[in-house]
């Protein structure tokens, strides 16, 4: 019975465990019919997410994913006006293609042990791949592509655009597969090795394929490389700066080790897959690579100096409206929008650089030239002994076109490379007088040429006191064109103080392109300089170019035409003349200024020319004198009716200069103007002349109250206008008739003190008088020669 019962026990216990494996069994058949089941929905969901992903994408042929894969940056050039190249621009990549057999094997054997060790034997892609990107799409998190093989680099780097994460990484796989099967697996690596970035040269140049690599870092071509140096350059491209062993200035980095360490890496996966054996691998480790790297190497040639980089950025601005047009934006959307600005300059920056344009400037070969000899020859009259470097800008201007002779953008372009011909802004000291306040007032017929305005002592509003040059005032009226030519302060603010009641001053400026803030024109001190941050060269030397070419202004340009790598036109310089003043106003500036160079503030720059060439100091010369607060500025602008040339001086820290310095900058301006004159003596047309414009209002006036001759009544009696008779010019309207307050900005005590002055009147002599006096002669001295009495009439 005891037995019985152990076997009946016996055998429900082995009921009950087959039973639990049964359904264990069951369980785990079930499990993996459902995992069956969720992988295959997985799978489909997973391939149809695919297709929906590339069925937009049209697959390259084989001869387009040729010329994608082995695509490099088409040089692009800057050239003269002669169409003499200036210079190549400078890629943002220097690097260029070198086929398979001028590669050592060795750099392609490091490379694949260390980013692709199955390259060999897959068809393009892993498979591991594929379901990363699945489960990344499902889960939400991820999109690294992450373990690429070289051909999938190969498509990233050279085929695709910027695109949706996912959209991007199904392209790639898609493409990868296209590429494989078109392409042998040495055609592949060598276009990776062609076209991928590998870190910087020793003239800190960002460069990118195999051969620029081995020549940038050790020198030698790519077919000449050792063991470790393949190995250092196969382990850059997948972190080129951080692996590179130099700075963006050239200079090697004082910690090579994350580089060094790299190699080293690279060097044991190549032992690892046999492609070194023990002994070689233990002998390119001991190599100390640091011995191989080549020393510091500067960029020379016009890749380095004012010119290139003026170019280059003047031609991206004007590819830029080709980027941001096709978003629909307008340039004012873009210049109120810093980062948008910054990102259309960007793209257009990259696109300059690669696709093989030309860049024709207006820039004259052997004038730009002449006018970096004459500045290092002659720069001698900028310094003040100090020791700090007074620096230069100078922009030579044509006239009738707006074209940009040639610049002198600085001293020495490797010591500084502040652009102070373009870039740099400064108070306009006096320079800003004729187009600001004695321009406009002429063009709206607040003045005439020798119109009156008070240069008694006065304040400014804050309470300041105004003073000519020197701390002086005139305790007097005088003329426009005498204040003008002398430079003096107090009348001008005076005008300036009038001229805001009856025009808006900024209208000239906004059509000249001048960026001033609204709020500075109602600055008293704007008419002496007294901007926020001033006036570039360019916009002073263009604001005279408008005066010289009949108030027209002309847009001022360096760049003519950019054609693509086809030929085709994409950008041409067409322009519009703007209207700013008058010819009539335009007309009697050129010949109140003319004054300034023959008996006023720019003597010295007329009697620098005459000695050095007395021909050229005969061209009809008009311009104006600037120098800023506490000698921190010294300009000088001046033009032929061909020509406009401009010059300031000054130190960039603002440290106040000598006051002699102004003439010292004038004979700069003489020896600049002089050298131009020795390349192209036609060019200042030394032989044409200002010319009053005809609708000039042409009036005879007093010149003590600048109004008309005659009776006037003079505290309540009437009297003849006190002065000589000479003439005024008006762009419109005309004199009025004199009046005790015949002037601009006195005041009860100026005018008291004036006419207390005031000189006894000389009647214009008329033909009646003239006979009367004649007969009389004749009569006291009937036989006796006429010549003593023509002397003495």
């Amino acid at each position: 019975m005891f037995f019985t019962k152990l076997e009946d026990e016996s055998s429900s216990n082995f009921f009950y465990v087959n039973v639990f494996f049964s359904v264990v069994r069951s369980l785990f058949l079930t499990l993996i019919v459902l995992l069956f089941l969720g992988g295959m929905l997985g799978l489909g969901i997973g391939t149809g997410y695919f297709a929906y992903l590339v069925s937009d994408t049209e697959v390259p042929t084989k001869h387009e994913l040729e010329e994608q894969i082995n695509d490099v940056e088409l040089i692009s050039n800057f050239t003269y006006s002669n169409h003499e190249k200036i210079a190549d621009i400078r890629s943002d990549l220097i690097r260029r293609n070198i086929p398979s057999k001028d590669i050592q094997p060795l750099v392609k054997q490091a490379l694949v042990s260390t980013e692709d060790e199955y390259f060999y034997e897959h068809k393009g892609i892993v498979p591991k791949a594929i379901l990363r990107a699945l489960v990344s799409d499902v889960t939400g998190f991820g999109g690294s592509s992450g373990g690429s093989t070289i051909t999938q680099q190969l498509v990233k780097q050279q085929v695709l655009t910027s695109e949706t994460t996912f959209k991007r990484k199904a392209n790639e796989l898609l493409l990868a597969l296209r590429l494989e099967k078109y392409f042998s697996k040495d055609e592949i690596i060598t276009a990776y090795l062609n076209v991928s970035p590998f870190g910087r040269n020793n003239k800190g140049q960002n460069i990118a394929g195999v051969e620029e690599a081995a020549k940038g870092i050790f020198g030698k071509q790519a077919k000449d490389l050792t063991p470790p140096e393949a190995a250092f350059i196969a382990g850059l491209p997948q972190s080129p700066i951080s692996y590179s062993p130099y700075e963006n200035t050239g200079e090697l980095k004082k910690d090579l080790s994350y580089g060094l360490k790299r190699k080293d890496q690279v060097l044991f996966n190549m032992y690892r897959k046999e492609y070194l054996s023990k002994k070689e691998y233990e002998a390119a480790k001991q190599v100390d690579l640091t011995q191989h790297f080549l020393p510091k190497e500067d960029l020379t040639g016009e890749q380095n100096g004012f010119l290139y980089y003026t170019v280059q950025d003047e031609a991206v601005k004007k590819l830029m409206p080709t980027f941001y047009k096709n978003d629909d934006l307008s340039t004012e959307d873009i210049e109120k929008n810093p980062t948008l600005w910054k990102k259309y300059f960007k793209l257009a920056e990259r696109e300059l650089r690669r696709n093989g344009y030309t860049v024709e400037t207006t820039i004259d070969q052997h004038l730009y030239n002449q006018l970096q000899i004459y500045t290092q020859t002659y720069g001698y009259l900028l310094d003040d002994g100090r020791g700090k470097p007074v620096e230069t800008g100078s922009i030579l201007m044509e006239n009738p076109t707006g074209k940009i002779l040639a610049f002198v953008g600085g001293r020495n372009y490797t010591e500084n490379q502040n652009n102070h011909a373009f870039q740099t802004r400064r108070s306009p000291g006096s320079t800003i007088k004729p187009i600001l306040a004695y321009g406009p007032a002429l063009d709206v017929g607040l003045i005439g040429s020798e119109s009156q305005l008070s240069n008694f002592p006065r304040k400014y509003r804050d309470g300041k006191t105004l003073t000519n040059f020197g701390g002086q005032s005139g305790n007097s009226f005088k003329s426009a064109r005498d204040a003008l030519k002398v430079s003096d302060n107090i009348p001008v603010v005076n005008l300036y103080d009038e001229l805001l009641n009856v025009t808006d001053p900024k209208k000239y400026f906004d059509k000249m392109n001048i960026k001033l803030d609204e709020h500075e024109f109602k600055y008293e001190s704007l008419p002496v300089g007294g901007t926020d941050y001033g006036l570039t060269v360019y916009e002073q030397t263009n604001a005279y170019q408008t005066l010289a070419n009949q108030g027209n202004y002309l847009e001022g340009y360096l760049i003519s035409k950019i054609t693509d790598k086809d030929g085709q036109v994409v950008f041409e310089q067409k322009n519009e003349p703007v209207e700013v003043y008058s010819k009539a106003a335009a007309s009697i500036m050129a010949d109140m200024m003319r004054d300034v160079l023959r008996s006023g503030t720019g003597t010295e720059a007329r009697n620098t020319l005459n000695a050095l060439n007395p021909y050229l100091a005969q061209a009809d010369w008009v311009g104006k004198t600037g120098t800023s607060e506490d000698f921190k500025d010294f300009w000088f602008t001046a033009s032929t009716p061909t020509v406009t040339l401009s010059t300031w001086i000054g130190i960039d820290d603002n440290t106040p200069m000598y006051e002699s310095w102004g003439n010292n900058n004038m004979k700069y301006w003489a020896y600049l103007a002089y050298g131009a004159y020795e390349v192209n003596p036609d060019l200042m047309a030394t032989h044409q002349k200002f010319e009053l414009d005809d609708s000039v209002i042409q009036a005879k006036v007093s010149d003590f109250t600048g109004q008309k001759l005659g009776d006037m009544m003079y505290k309540e009696q009437l009297k003849k206008v006190p002065g000589k008779e000479i003439t005024s010019y008006y762009a419109t309207g005309g004199p009025d008739n004199s009046s005790y307050h015949f002037g601009l900005g006195g005041t009860e005590k100026d005018y008291e003190e004036a006419w207390k002055k005031a000189p006894k009147p000389v009647l214009p002599k008329t033909k009646e008088d003239k006979t009367d006096k004649e007969d009389r002669t004749k009569k006291e001295t009937p036989n006796t020669s006429n010549n003593s009495d023509n002397k003495n009439t």
